[in-house]
């Protein structure tokens, strides 16, 4: 396509935009039909739904907050948005920025347990890589004695509380971990744009139209192959948990501060995945959660498929055992398999100087004590 506003007009005007929308869209609908990925129908339901909750992202993304003059800290993987091995003690945020401009985040820090934003550079939509361009965490930030937060993201070093930008940057991603739900409470945040007089966004353009829309279907695409790819990876390490290459997930947007563990499981209807995790080092905190074979965490809404620091129950010698299982064992620290026989899996290591490894095994369920 040409991108002369003439042109997209007419496209916009003759409903070519659309068209070209609903083919792009369709192709992608054949990463869910991958060789290797589960083929019956109950997972392909789940990866169908899986594509069109990326789209749904990417649409509040690419067309509703895009603007990086008038930027929004908005809420864009959470229990109906998931990818990646979303982590379901995270409260995930995001926002558009552009090098060209400083950008002001100021808020609350709440109780949350930990606080990490970062600066990347997004291709989800384009090379499937999101590098991080700059960080800072709670531990490094100045705070008021109100939990009062400042932060100037620019390219150009600051005093206080810095936020680096580099050339490509073009978002902003927060993480909040809890660990206790219930009774942390988030921070409360926003972003501006340093020197932003009063005023509002443009209206709609046929440009923004078609760049949002085309946008979003290739970040439904790019992000729904990379991480089948991915999931695809893990079959030879089926029902193990060893360390996943930490620059991979880097460059895939992962917190420089978490160490990851991933991997495939697969269980009969009388086996379980027993996760013995021998030692638990000094660390911000750790959790393992339970995903499908698309990568997304489990309904965390309805079933147990994690667990953390806060929620894990501690053998006498400081150890931890997480059984996976189709029913409940009568025994701590169950994650609910929530109807599936297989998927991913993955554990981190959060703010830790050390990551001990994990053992693994699966055992009958008559057999485990």
């Amino acid at each position: 396509m040409t991108n002369d506003v003439n042109d997209v007009e007419k496209r916009v005007a003759d409903g070519t935009t659309w068209d070209s929308f609903c083919d792009a869209l369709k192709e992608a609908g054949k990463i869910i039909q991958s060789e290797k990925a589960p083929g019956d129908a109950f997972n392909k339901a789940e990866g169908y739904r899986y594509l069109a909750r990326l789209l749904r992202g990417g649409l509040e993304s690419f067309l509703e907050f895009r603007d990086p003059l008038y930027p929004q800290l908005r809420c864009g993987a959470h229990e109906t948005i998931k990818l990646g091995a979303d982590n379901p003690d995270n409260r995930y945020e995001s926002a558009a920025i552009n090098p060209k401009y400083d950008y002001r985040i100021s808020g609350k820090r709440g109780t949350v347990n930990y606080l990490g934003i970062s600066s990347i550079i997004n291709k989800y939509a384009s090379g499937g890589t999101m590098e991080v361009t700059g960080h800072i965490d709670h531990r490094e930030m100045e705070i008021g004695p109100d939990g009062d937060i400042e932060i100037i993201v620019s390219c150009n070093k600051q005093k206080g509380n810095w936020l680096p930008m580099a050339e490509g940057s073009n978002s902003i991603t927060v993480r909040q971990t809890f660990q206790d739900r219930v009774n942390e409470k988030r921070a409360d945040l926003k972003i501006e744009r340093i020197g932003a007089k009063e005023g509002r966004p443009k209206p709609l353009t046929a440009e923004a139209l078609e760049r949002g829309l085309m946008g979003a279907v290739m970040f439904a695409q790019g992000s729904a192959t990379m991480f089948e790819n991915w999931a695809e990876s893990f079959l030879p390490t089926m029902n193990e948990l060893p360390p996943a290459d930490q620059d991979y997930c880097q460059s895939i947007g992962g917190d420089p501060n978490i160490f990851y563990f991933h991997s495939a499981w697969s269980l009969a209807e009388d086996e379980v995945l027993e996760i013995i995790a021998p030692e638990i080092p000094e660390c911000q905190t750790w959790n393992f959660q339970l995903d499908n074979w698309w990568m997304e965490s489990l309904d965390y809404r309805h079933h147990t498929i994690h667990v953390n620091k806060h929620t894990a129950h501690y053998e006498d010698d400081g150890s931890v055992r997480v059984i996976v299982s189709h029913t409940n064992p009568g025994l701590p620290n169950w994650i609910e398999t929530a109807g599936h026989d297989m998927g991913t899996m993955c554990w981190r290591w959060i703010g830790a100087e050390k990551h001990p490894l994990l053992k693994t095994r699966v055992v009958k369920l008559k057999d485990l004590n």
